[in-house]
């Protein structure tokens, strides 16, 4: 009897997670868990993935060949359980935090510019080859990364005395059941294990592309002295 395949969300947990652990060891993060980061980095962070998510949605929501208005991406030759979805947008969260730091005066340094953009070409040249395995790696690293942020906008709260949800809208967007949804949408579109490969080595991509946006904000940052954890708001 053949074995049944693996699911692909497994292989994308497992398979990246030294990339989790290097993320999280940065100055970059270390500097915001302890308080000290200074606020340009943060905002340019927001800029860079705002570059970013624009360009993957955009890819999901019009550019793929073939792919009817108004209907949910699909991967070719498999389920037809749609993966994408336009609740799955993160671009506005960014939008209103960027905004909203503008209007204090704080605008994005030059930190990551160039790193984002090498981000967004490699989704533009996937998504003009209508490569949607790839497409979906890129998703799952980007919307896994809020559940992330989930941790860490109680630092960025404390650390710039920001008032609610005001400046963390991005940060404070992951949410477990959407995560939950989009997972088992994967692995319910995503069972050949070919298809599987090409996502797992986009994911692989991607994480490369947020480390190297990471190591661009890290640069000349001092180490920070430890500090104590803010309480979270209720």
């Amino acid at each position: 009897m053949t074995a049944a395949p693996a699911a692909v969300v497994e292989r994308l947990r497992t398979s990246t997670r030294a990339w989790h652990d290097a993320l999280e060891a940065t100055p970059f993060a270390s500097a915001m868990i302890a308080g000290t980061l200074p606020i340009e980095r943060y905002v340019c962070q927001l800029a860079a993935y705002r570059l970013v998510l624009e360009t993957l949605e955009g890819a999901f929501e019009g550019r793929l060949e073939g792919r009817l208005e108004g209907e949910p991406a699909r991967v070719t030759g498999s389920s037809t359980d749609p993966v994408w979805s336009p609740d799955l947008r993160k671009l506005p969260f960014i939008e209103r935090d960027l905004a909203y730091f503008a209007n204090l005066g704080t605008s994005p340094g030059p930190w990551a510019a160039e790193e984002a953009e090498a981000f967004a070409a490699e989704i533009r040249r996937r998504a003009d080859a209508s490569d949607l395995p790839a497409l979906l790696g890129f998703l799952y690293v980007m919307e896994g990364s809020t559940l992330g942020a989930l941790v860490l906008h109680p630092y960025v709260t404390a650390a710039y005395r920001l008032p609610g949800a005001d400046g963390v809208a991005y940060y404070t967007s992951g949410d477990r059941d959407r995560w939950g949804r989009l997972t088992a949408r994967m692995n319910r579109a995503l069972t050949d294990p070919g298809t599987q490969d090409q996502v797992v080595a986009a994911a692989h991509s991607a994480f490369r592309h947020a480390a190297a946006i990471t190591g661009a904000l890290s640069v000349d940052l001092s180490p920070p002295s430890p500090s104590p954890a803010p309480t979270p708001s209720r």
